[in-house]
């Protein structure tokens, strides 16, 4: 395990562009023209991202973020 002390500045900003990167991920799973592997790869990263933003985002922000249906994307 490892450890990071960061002030508030930085984790904004690790906020903002993980919730960047989310949205594109999920603007693009949406898209059904995407090879199966493809759109799993993208799920998998999308699950890190999102167990990363879950450290640093208030709850309100993290249902924002919880896709509404994941049967399609695997």
């Amino acid at each position: 395990m490892l450890g990071m002390l960061i002030n508030n500045v930085e984790k904004n900003e690790i906020e903002y562009l993980i919730k960047r990167e989310l949205e594109e991920l999920l603007f693009d799973m949406e898209d059904n023209r995407l090879d199966k592997l493809v759109r799993t790869a993208m799920f998998d990263r999308y699950k890190v991202l999102f167990n990363l933003f879950r450290r640093v985002a208030n709850e309100e922000e993290i249902m924002k973020y919880i896709p509404a249906n994941t049967k399609h994307m695997n």
